[in-house]
């Protein structure tokens, strides 16, 4: 998977100027053009001594075992899924049934992980959405409400309204728009930052990294008018500069998806949930989650 030159932020929505007094500075500067598309390109970027602020971050380690959560991307019925990112709905319904006959409910990282530092964290799961696809509203949202779950959302903040053009060799699909990505907001929703742009964040410089994490936290915090707490790295590649960037950048926690030998705040293990996964291959992977180390 690549990630195709973004657009100049002069074609990102014009209601993110009229929010540009809400946000820092550097994060909308520039913005005007088209509806429900946004784009970073011509930013002010922090430098990189900005970015290297991750010395005075929370500790990078995390304490105790993570808890188990769920990795999503697409829930939608498609004719090609080269990359395996999509669920169907039907099969999605299934899986939620399945954690419901469980007893256990699915919630937002956030919430998750409040509920663990208070010793509550018994029969929760997190469910967690990539790269923010529009099916969410339509396929994933309706039904989270009927079981009385809750997830994250982690947005690609320089492509709301545009495709995944990271799946250079997938089929074209939207992405969220800046108003759904509000009323996700405002349904519950756990709005999180999947960087700007979609890069691999292991091995960019300083100051890519303050580009991708700063930035698209103030333009996601703008959008919905309320705190960006967690990063979903993409692709789960990430390395030590990139975690302390996350963590400087002011984010409570990050994401990714392998185990490692000690857990890393800002790059948490995740479950990855495909189409095959019936309740047997659902209980296989609670399990190794619970007995494996931190490698992958």
């Amino acid at each position: 998977m690549g990630a195709e030159p973004l657009q100049g932020e002069r074609s990102a929505p014009s209601e993110l100027v009229r929010l540009k007094q809400q946000a820092a500075p550097a994060a909308l500067d520039g913005a005007a053009g088209r509806d429900e598309t946004a784009s970073p390109d011509e930013a002010a970027v922090p430098d990189e001594a900005a970015a290297q602020e991750g010395a005075q971050a929370p500790d990078r380690v995390f304490t105790g075992r993570p808890p188990w959560t769920l990795m999503y991307h697409s829930v939608d019925t498609v004719p090609e899924d080269p990359y395996l990112v999509t669920v169907t709905p039907e099969r999605f319904v299934r899986q939620m049934e399945w954690l419901r006959r469980r007893r256990m409910r699915g919630v937002s990282m956030s919430e998750l992980l409040l509920a663990q530092e208070r010793g509550s964290a018994s029969g929760l799961v997190g469910l967690t959405f990539d790269d923010g696809y529009a099916d969410f509203p339509r396929e994933v949202l309706p039904v989270l409400l009927r079981y009385g779950f809750n997830a994250t959302a982690y947005i690609v903040a320089g492509r709301m309204g545009g495709h995944n053009a990271w799946d250079v060799d997938g089929p074209r699909r939207p992405l969220v728009t800046i108003a759904q990505v509000r009323q996700l907001a405002s349904a519950g929703v756990e709005i999180g930052s999947h960087s700007l742009s979609h890069r691999r964040m292991a091995g960019l410089s300083g100051e890519d990294l303050a580009l991708e994490t700063r930035r698209s936290k103030e333009l996601l915090e703008a959008v919905v008018d309320g705190p960006v707490t967690g990063f979903c790295f993409p692709y789960g590649a990430s390395d030590e500069a990139a975690e302390r960037a996350v963590g400087a950048a002011g984010y409570a926690y990050g994401v990714g998806i392998c185990h490692q030998h000690t857990a890393s705040r800002w790059a948490l293990p995740r479950c990855y949930v495909g189409e095959r996964d019936g309740g047997l291959r659902l209980r296989a992977k609670q399990i190794r989650h619970t007995l494996r180390g931190w490698t992958c």
